[in-house]
């Protein structure tokens, strides 16, 4: 792929990419909106956060159509397309007085917006840089994270001096403005002319070459199952505790309401990192081995939460380590989709494969409901971890497992006496 560009022009790019992805990670900040909702409104705490999971599902669900659009419409129209629908999710949210209507607003159309502009503008910026693609996946996907932690404050304040509700009007005019002006310095990278060939997350170091897999073609892939069921878990434990984890601070380590909030900010923080340090280590080793020992750290985490006395430190050393790991994995995976199938239709594959993020937002809801609690869900979820864990260590990439098949089948029969 001719990536050839000045410069100064090309980290235009990233900036403008960068400024998008601030503004559209500020809606991981809903968990500060959820204890406002229920004393302005009355309703119940589990019926007001389910928000939140539809907002993951539905950018997860228009993932599966943003590589198309941006075919059709080009990348700057469509993610300032998104970005205005977003704002005006979030502004017309400050006239929602019934959980229907928050479920449409700060759910569908804004969890929609959020991810058409994040798959493409993230696609797109990796394939500006095809040597760095676990670096640059970091810088985009670190900014989504940076947006949650600065915007922590920024909507705490709006809370604090416009109530809940005008709160919502000034997120949305700030975040519309954020991702329109980014959507200007963007330019969308040229189609790679053939496929690149790099190290992939599963050879260790190994070169081997890389094939672009359509949609249908990778479908017909066992990898890409198994990615997805890896992936899915990787979500479910991080959405989960990011949708109720000031909640949690407060009914199983006994914090207050304060000391509880802290915890928005230190997921913010972790997952920034996770993001930013994982992402660029896993230039310089094997992706599924980094990914397999985050799932660990995640399990080791969650059995935690599950079995031992919570204390302050206890708490948010657990909160810190499955951020960390949950923003590492979000960050390596659109480099393990290009590893495995290459660049070209890289934010359609990417789109079906995340899939597990919306899938997964909704199941920790599901099963907490289901089985009553916050315990029997992180031990579910520590399970599915280890689970994932084992396929990661195991999983080689198609061009890998096919060359080796090959090479097996022409060897000759050993002789029998």
């Amino acid at each position: 792929m001719n990536t050839a560009m000045p410069g100064n022009k090309k980290w235009l790019i990233v900036l403008g990419t960068v400024i998008m992805q601030m503004g559209l990670g500020t809606i991981y900040t809903w968990s500060l909106f959820n204890a406002q909702l229920v004393s302005k409104f009355g309703w119940e705490l589990s019926s007001v956060s389910i928000t939140f999971s539809i907002t993951s599902f539905a950018l997860a669900f228009a993932t599966l159509f943003a590589g198309k659009l941006q075919d059709r419409f080009g990348l700057r129209r469509l993610t300032a397309a998104a970005g205005i629908m977003l704002g005006l999710g979030l502004i017309l949210s400050s006239q929602a007085s019934s959980l229907p209507m928050f479920y449409l607003l700060a759910g569908v159309v804004v969890g929609y917006a959020d991810g058409t502009a994040y798959i493409t503008s993230l696609s797109n910026l990796i394939k500006w840089f095809p040597k760095n693609k676990g670096l640059i996946s970091g810088v985009s996907v670190g900014a989504y994270g940076t947006g949650s932690l600065i915007f922590k404050y920024i909507t705490g304040s709006l809370i604090e001096s416009q109530g809940v509700s005008g709160a919502f009007l000034y997120w949305g005019m700030i975040v519309m403005v954020m991702i329109v002006i980014g959507s200007m310095l963007v330019r969308e990278a040229p189609a790679p002319a053939k496929a690149v060939s790099g190290r992939t997350a599963a050879s260790g170091g190994t070169v081997i070459p890389a094939k672009d897999y359509t949609v249908k073609e990778m479908l017909r892939t066992k990898e890409a199952y198994l990615l997805f069921v890896i992936f899915f878990t990787a979500c479910m434990s991080g959405l989960y505790l990011i949708g109720i984890v000031k909640d949690i601070g407060v009914t199983l380590a006994g914090l207050d309401v304060a000391a509880a909030a802290n915890a928005v900010a230190m997921i913010a923080i972790f997952n920034t990192a996770g993001r930013l340090i994982l992402g660029a280590l896993s230039d310089r080793m094997s992706r599924l081995k980094l990914l397999s020992i985050t799932l660990a750290v995640t399990a080791a985490a969650m059995f935690t939460l599950s079995y031992a006395a919570l204390n302050y430190g206890l708490f948010f050393t657990c909160v810190a380590a499955i951020a960390f790991c949950f923003g590492g994995n979000i960050t390596i995976f659109p480099a393990i989709v290009s590893d495995f199938f290459g660049l070209k239709n890289h934010s359609k594959n990417y789109g079906v494969i995340y899939q597990g993020f919306g899938i997964g937002a909704l199941s920790g809801s599901f099963i907490a409901a289901l089985l009553g609690g916050f315990k029997p869900t992180f031990i579910i979820i520590g399970l599915l971890c280890i689970l994932a864990c084992l396929i990661a260590v195991s999983l080689k990439a198609p061009g890998q497992r096919q060359a080796r098949e090959k090479g097996m089948s022409l060897k000759p029969s050993r002789p029998t006496a």
